[in-house]
């Protein structure tokens, strides 16, 4: 006789720290579960605590905590399906990243992760310890095993789960966003289907956190590795997974399949969810930023018009007597192409009182960059204070490219709290925006069509601290530079590879040595979207004072 069995999928965005909302949102889930008749809820990896919640997770009374909630949960959730959910759980000394099954009012089965990832963002070897391979739950007859996210991605635990009688493979995840990550995801996957002959329900949570936005688009897949279920990326979303075994093995019944779009689109929205969730989970409504006139500035803007709303974002155009007319025209354009407010406060008169104070030191040293950072650090300050007087956060507005290599003023125009740009290398800063203008999607609260002006994206860019200042009066050509970039830090190559690659020694050496001497800058620097695995921050960490360079 033919048996059955349904899955509901809690693809949901839980808040770090916040035990009580994410058990709120869990109960939610599952009383749209028991509605819908299902066997069991699943929700995703560490979703009580939140993910990844870093050393707070092993803070005794946040763990404890958490614990207590879950077990709560499993008296209010007594009468109805089996629920799956993840949070930390105490085995004696031991302390395990886990995925509790909630069945008939107490837990019936908690599965400990086995693999702790610890490179790129991880660091669970730090904060847990192994779990042993344990062999499946039950629900309703059916055996499930959930091997935990990075369990997945090794064949071992899978296929002890299907050696010890798992008949469906459940996957929970909190698994963050990287430019290409989905396939890689689905790759592993399907690796894992054709091993153990199991279907697989892969389920990730969504949201941003910090510098990592979860992305969702989980999956479904048959034993030969067809897929049967696609979920929607950075979209919440309550997904029931048919399953039926006639006789022959358990098969996932055929269901809906969403278009997941392409890379573009994918960081664009990368970018925008991470800035409306770090607002929104530390309490901001508002938000400000210097807007130059130039490239970055202006799709900062529109990110955050799109993530926010026009009404809650303050353009702000700080002018000096380098500043030139068409950047003055620029600005006040795409400000009210987005429809934001937009204000002009010259820093002439600041610039002007610090000169004068600082002139007696100064006295018969020559103008150098001390006078261009005294302008940048002006526009901070000035900057700073209205954010302070209005409660909106800064946005810094600095490209992967300017990030590498120091050329941005530390108190200056890195002043704030979030950049969305700060993973995306200047050479897609100007494609990113070449596809904003072109497209427009339901989830953006900005307006249709060329809100960045064309102007913008084309004129050579300046930070305009001097007269006729242009960037590659200081830098490489940006084509030239992001490449020499993505070779030295996104793939570790040496001098020598990139000199084989075609670049100049004495430019690489240069830029090698402007990347080592920034790092001060960064570690001072305000968090920003991860759109690659080797982003500035938890990607990729090297000391401050470090006299090593690549001799090649």
């Amino acid at each position: 006789m033919a048996r059955s069995f349904r899955i509901m999928l809690g693809q949901l965005n839980p808040v770090v720290g916040d035990i009580a909302g994410n058990i709120a949102k869990a109960r939610k889930a599952f009383e749209a579960a028991r509605a819908a008749e299902v066997d069991m809820l699943a929700l995703p990896e560490m979703f009580v605590t939140g993910y990844n919640a870093q050393d707070l997770v092993r803070k005794p009374v946040f763990h404890q905590a958490a614990i207590a909630a879950i077990e709560a949960l499993a008296l209010e959730c007594a009468d109805g399906p089996a629920l799956g959910i993840g949070a930390p759980a105490l085995e004696g000394a031991a302390f395990h990243n886990a995925y509790y099954v909630l069945q008939g009012g107490h837990v019936s089965a908690r599965v400990f992760k086995h693999h702790l990832p610890n490179e790129t963002v991880f660091d669970e070897r730090r904060i847990f310890d192994h779990g042993p391979m344990s062999g499946p739950y039950t629900v309703n007859g059916v055996r499930i095993g959930s091997p935990i996210c990075e369990d997945a991605w090794h064949e071992d635990v899978c296929e002890m789960l299907q050696e010890s009688g798992a008949e469906i493979l459940l996957v929970p995840n909190g698994s963050p966003y990287y430019r290409g990550k989905h396939e890689t995801r689905l790759n592993h996957m399907v690796a894992r289907v054709v091993e153990t002959g199991l279907p697989l329900v892969y389920l990730n949570m969504v949201g941003g956190q910090d510098d990592q936005v979860f992305d969702g688009g989980s999956f479904a897949l048959n034993p030969h590795g067809a897929l049967a279920h696609q979920l929607p990326v950075f979209e919440e979303e309550l997904r029931v997974v048919s399953l039926q075994d006639s006789g022959e093995g358990w098969k996932i019944v055929q269901g809906e399949m969403a278009k997941l779009p392409d890379t573009w689109e994918q960081d664009y929205r990368c970018m925008v969810e991470a800035l409306r969730d770090y607002l929104g989970k530390t309490g901001f409504k508002k938000v400000l930023l210097g807007l130059s006139g130039g490239v970055d500035s202006a799709i900062v803007a529109t990110i955050a018009v799109d993530a926010l709303g026009a009404d809650n974002v303050r353009c702000v155009m700080l002018p000096s007597e380098y500043t030139s007319q068409a950047s003055l025209d620029d600005a006040k354009d795409i400000a009210i192409r987005l429809g934001c407010r937009y204000e002009a406060v010259p820093i002439t008169a600041g610039r002007e009182a610090v000169t004068a104070t600082l002139a007696p030191l100064f006295e018969g040293r020559a103008p150098d960059v001390t006078e261009e950072n005294i302008q940048s650090r002006l526009r901070g300050l000035l900057l700073m204070a209205m954010s302070n007087k209005f409660g909106e956060m800064l946005l810094t507005t600095g490209n992967k490219s300017e990030v590498a290599v120091g050329y941005a003023t530390i108190y200056g125009d890195m002043a704030g709290g979030y950049n969305p740009i700060k993973d995306l290398y200047k050479t897609r800063v100007f494609e990113q925006c070449r596809w904003r203008n072109a497209n427009h999607r339901a989830w953006m609260q900005g307006p249709q069509g060329a809100v960045i002006p064309t102007a913008i994206i084309d004129k050579p860019p300046s930070a305009e601290l001097r007269p006729d200042q242009k960037d590659e009066d200081s830098l490489p050509p940006y084509e030239v530079l992001d490449d020499i970039l993505e070779r030295l830090v996104d793939k570790d190559q040496s001098v020598a590879e990139c000199v084989e690659a075609g670049h100049d020694r004495a430019t690489v050496k240069r830029i090698e040595h402007l990347i080592y001497i920034s790092e001060y800058k960064r570690f001072q620097a305000a968090p920003g979207t991860r759109l690659t695995q080797h982003a500035f921050w938890l990607d990729r960490r090297y000391p401050i004072v470090n006299r090593w360079r690549d001799p090649g």
